[in-house]
């Protein structure tokens, strides 16, 4: 299957959230603007990364059926934040490990407490 090129994957928005005992554990990702396109993982950056291969093979798909995708609902935002030397060291270093980006790291470690907060009270938006 040819996979899309030339497409930002990164700004279609996904939420992280862990899965309990009875779904199996691990987490969950769901892309919010794509409705079924999900996956999961033992890991957040595995679940993250199943979640961008799903992505991708979506819109394969779409583009072999000559379906038009749907766009992202919004660009990537950015911010900058100080941090002591020893924290970003220590982020540095997991990253690493995990193999993926600070950013990538980073934004995982959001959007899975985002997802833990949301999750613990589901009337919360």
């Amino acid at each position: 299957m040819k996979r899309t090129k030339n497409r930002d994957i990164d700004n279609y928005q996904f939420t992280v959230r862990p899965l309990s005992k009875a779904e199996g554990g691990g987490y969950l990702v769901e892309y919010t603007e794509i409705p079924g396109c999900m996956s999961d993982g033992e890991s957040i950056e595995e679940a993250i990364a199943n979640g961008r291969e799903a992505l991708l093979d979506y819109l394969a798909v779409l583009k072999e059926s000559g379906v038009k995708p749907p766009k992202p609902d919004a660009e990537p935002a950015q911010w900058r934040q100080r941090l002591p030397r020893t924290l970003y060291t220590k982020l540095t270093k997991q990253a690493e490990s995990e193999g993926v980006s600070i950013n990538s790291f980073v934004a995982a470690i959001i959007a899975e407490a985002i997802g833990a907060k949301q999750g613990a009270n589901p009337k919360r938006g």
